[in-house]
């Protein structure tokens, strides 16, 4: 399975990774939406995009709009993983196309519960 981390914090990134390698997954990363389109054009859909709200150049929110517009990702499951907490938020992503949203600062555990909850991760 594919990840894209699109996450404009180097830690951030970092954690996730991690905790994306060690349930097996290979980890494609971007520092911004627009570096995230780019690694989609470039290899293709990927299974899980982890995407965070503020970023520069691009936000996640832009991002997750523009990648629903392509049919070719259309089955690309897309997780928000922000400091965004407001519930208009939460609802506007997952209105935009969302499959779920991850408020930071969170654990391996809740990770793994949604990775569970999404199907892409047996219990």
């Amino acid at each position: 399975m594919r990840t894209l981390v699109v996450d404009d914090s180097r830690a951030m990134r970092a954690i996730l990774r991690r905790m994306l390698r060690e349930l097996g997954y290979e980890v494609l990363e971007a520092g911004n939406g627009r570096e995230g389109l780019e690694c989609l054009r470039k290899v293709g859909a990927v299974d899980l995009a982890l995407v965070d709200w503020n970023m520069p150049e691009m936000n996640g929110l832009d991002f997750l709009r523009e990648v629903r517009k392509e049919p070719t990702y259309s089955g690309m499951i897309m997780m928000m993983v922000t400091t965004e907490t407001e519930m208009e938020k939460v609802m506007e992503a997952l209105r935009m196309g969302a499959s779920e949203y991850v408020m930071k600062p969170f654990t391996k555990e809740v990770i793994l519960e949604k990775l569970q909850m999404l199907g892409l991760v047996q219990c």
